[in-house]
């Protein structure tokens, strides 16, 4: 694969990379619509794919916090076009990495030496190349070690990136005035803490700590004296990427999802925070058929004002009770006092969809994820929302700022126990509840 040699840092340079790419989709548009006059059958599955790899081409060669946006829109699966979801999958572990002299220079500049003096061998070639970092095998006493080196300039453009896409997200989100800043608030907040690797070493000595007695999951430790806040090093975990494992064995898929579930309920209600970023490319199976976690560079703080209600609308009796349902959609803010009439019938009669069928897993002792039909009703309510032209007039800020990274949590795992076709306990998880 090729490497970068340079990633762009200053607001100018990193601008002028996402206009040039929104002129090529906008290119794309034109052509697509020329065709479509001659051909009316014609569907936008190759527009998407067109848009998709422009835009996925545009995004790679900027890395940061450009690149971690479309690693979370890849985990959307229901709601995105497969195109994309194809292409942005990608940014989870294959993108270019930096070149060896860039290496060097990060290391040097970031722990005083290079890396050929802190281990007895080293990789200069990155063997994982991801939104934020890459990653190196090294070796020390015989131990190989995985040495995880940030992108220069990443933290520091996280904020103009952000200003740069906001205009794009109020406008497919309908968002409205000054209380859409949280939401962006929340979501720089989290990358910032992502580019930390001193507060990310903490945070996953603290989960190992707090997790390690999951059956069949297991930990690299991590080492703090060959760390700095741009380079974080932990074990070599040997195993093949969560989205790249096959199998065909119920047994293993079923162990494999039960050992998921168990560190996600665990994290949840038991440290209320959560390993926010479940995706593929964060998870190994060893040769043993054990889960092995990896990254804990974002970690999501549940605060005991947000964990009471929205686990309350698990329970069918609070789904359709009314009144009490109306009281938890305020509490969480997806009812607001200025809400219309219609607006509050519209968005009461939505999440109560929504609910009804995101809550299934756990209105039963055990949950088969393998269940297409369950997916592909998820799939057709994302498609029936957006076509709703009613929704597109309604104020879009709907929610506690908390429901991002919650959400980007279940929507994640269980698009994870269905890529396992894992069937589960799911009662186990109320052992869990505090």
């Amino acid at each position: 694969m090729k490497t970068i040699d340079y990633i762009p840092t200053s607001k100018i340079e990193r601008a002028t990379k996402l206009v040039q790419t929104g002129a090529k989709v906008g290119v794309n548009y034109l052509k697509y619509y020329g065709e479509k006059m001659v051909n009316s059958d014609l569907t936008r599955d190759k527009l998407n794919e067109d848009n998709a790899e422009d835009i996925y081409d545009g995004l790679k060669s900027l890395k940061g916090s450009a690149l971690k946006v479309a690693q979370m829109l890849s985990m959307d699966k229901s709601f995105l076009p497969q195109a994309y979801v194809e292409k942005f999958s990608l940014s989870q572990f294959s993108v270019p990495p930096l070149s060896a002299p860039l290496v060097l220079k990060t290391f040097k500049s970031n722990l005083g030496k290079t890396p050929y003096e802190i281990f007895d061998k080293f990789n200069a070639t990155s063997v994982n190349a991801a939104s934020i970092g890459q990653v190196h095998l090294a070796v020390k006493n015989g131990k190989k070690l995985a040495v995880k080196i940030q992108y220069p300039g990443v933290a520091n453009s996280i904020s103009s990136d952000l200003a740069l896409v906001k205009p794009i997200a109020i406008r497919m989100f309908n968002l409205q005035g000054k209380d859409s800043d949280k939401y962006f608030k929340e979501v720089e907040d989290k990358l910032i803490e992502e580019t930390n690797y001193i507060l990310e070493l903490e945070q996953s000595q603290a989960v190992v700590a707090a997790c390690n007695q999951i059956e069949n999951l297991t930990f690299p430790n991590y080492y703090p004296e060959y760390s700095s806040e741009k380079i974080i090093t932990m074990d070599w975990m040997t195993g093949v990427h969560l989205s790249e494992f096959k199998n065909n064995d119920p047994a293993v898929a079923n162990k494999l999802g039960q050992a998921l579930w168990d560190f996600y309920m665990y994290q949840i209600h038991i440290l209320k925070k959560v390993h926010a970023d479940p995706h593929p490319g964060n998870f190994l199976v060893n040769e043993n058929k054990e889960l092995v976690a990896l990254d804990f560079g974002c970690m999501k703080t549940i605060p005991n004002e947000f964990y009471i209600p929205y686990f309350e609308l698990i329970d069918p009796k609070v789904i359709n009770d009314p009144k009490i349902f109306s009281d938890k959609l305020f509490e969480l803010e997806i009812l607001r006092k200025d809400d219309t009439a219609e607006e509050v019938t519209y968005f009461t009669q939505m999440f109560h969809d929504l609910l009804s069928l995101f809550t299934m897993p756990f209105q039963e002792e055990t949950f088969d994820f393998s269940n297409e039909v369950f997916f592909e009703n998820i799939a057709k309510l994302g498609e029936r929302f957006a076509n709703d032209t009613n929704l597109k007039k309604m104020n879009g800020n709907r929610g506690s700022k908390h429901f991002i990274y919650m959400n980007r949590t279940f929507f994640g795992l269980y698009n994870l126990m269905f890529d396992l076709k894992a069937k589960i306990v799911v009662s186990q998880y109320t052992k869990y509840k505090a």
